[in-house]
């Protein structure tokens, strides 16, 4: 099990979610296709990011 799968995608989401929050409280009211859009948010960038691999590390160059 690898940590960091699962601590990169619960920051996306995380970071989404709040995103997607802050522009639905433009208004100071928050209906009910804006809480859809923010769950959308989160679901989409938990599955998103969980799915994407993380980069191999490639060799460093002597500078």
């Amino acid at each position: 099990m690898k940590v960091g799968s699962f601590a990169k995608a619960i920051v996306s989401a995380a970071a989404a979610g709040t995103a997607s929050l802050a522009v639905a409280m433009g208004d100071s009211v928050i209906e009910t296709g804006e809480w859809v859009t923010v769950a959308l948010a989160v679901l989409g960038a938990l599955g998103v990011t969980y799915v994407v691999p993380n980069a191999a590390q490639s060799e460093r160059r002597p500078y």
